[in-house]
C-alpha cells in the first residue's frame, strides 16, 4: 500500500518493511522527519525495516541528519542509490551516525539490486525475530 507524505511516497512491501521514496530536490528537515515518525507510529507494529531508494536526489539538513533513523522498532536499513553522488551521500550519512550503530547496508540500483536488498532486509528481521524469541 502506497501512502503520500508532504515530500515522498512511503510504500507497505510488507507488514514490516517500508519502502521511502523521497521528491526530486527536496531539502529533508526536522520537521519532515517526524512526519516519518508519524507515519510509523500510525502503520508499523513492532520491528521494521527501512528500504530507502534514492532514485531521487535530495538533501538533509544537519538536525535531520542527526534525527533521521531513529524511529522506534527501526531494526534495519537499506539504502538503494542511483549514482555516485547519492552513493556518497549515504556514506556521509552513515559516517555522521556511526555512534548509532545502524544496521545498514547499501545496494546499487544500477546493478538492479532492489531485490537484494529487499531480501537481506527480510533476513535482518528474521533474524531480529528469532533472537527475541530466543529471550523469552
Amino acid at each position: 500500500m502506497k501512502h503520500r507524505l508532504s515530500f515522498g511516497y512511503f510504500t507497505l512491501l510488507a507488514e514490516n518493511i517500508v519502502e521511502v521514496i523521497i521528491d526530486e530536490g527536496i531539502e529533508l528537515s526536522l520537521e519532515m522527519i517526524e512526519e516519518c515518525d508519524v507515519f510509523f507510529k500510525a502503520h508499523i507494529f513492532g520491528h521494521f525495516g527501512m528500504l530507502i531508494n534514492r532514485v531521487n536526489e535530495y538533501t538533509f539538513s544537519y538536525e535531520a541528519k542527526l534525527s533521521i533513523g531513529s524511529y522506534e522498532g527501526l531494526k534495519a536499513i537499506a539504502f538503494v542509490y542511483y549514482s555516485d553522488e547519492s552513493r556518497i551521500n549515504v556514506e556521509e550519512l552513515n559516517d555522521i551516525r556511526a555512534n548509532d550503530k545502524w544496521n545498514s547496508r547499501t545496494f546499487s540500483g544500477l546493478e538492479l539490486e532492489w531485490q537484494k536488498a529487499v531480501q537481506w532486509l527480510k533476513h535482518e528481521l528474521l533474524i531480529g525475530d528469532q533472537q527475541v524469541a530466543g529471550y523469552r
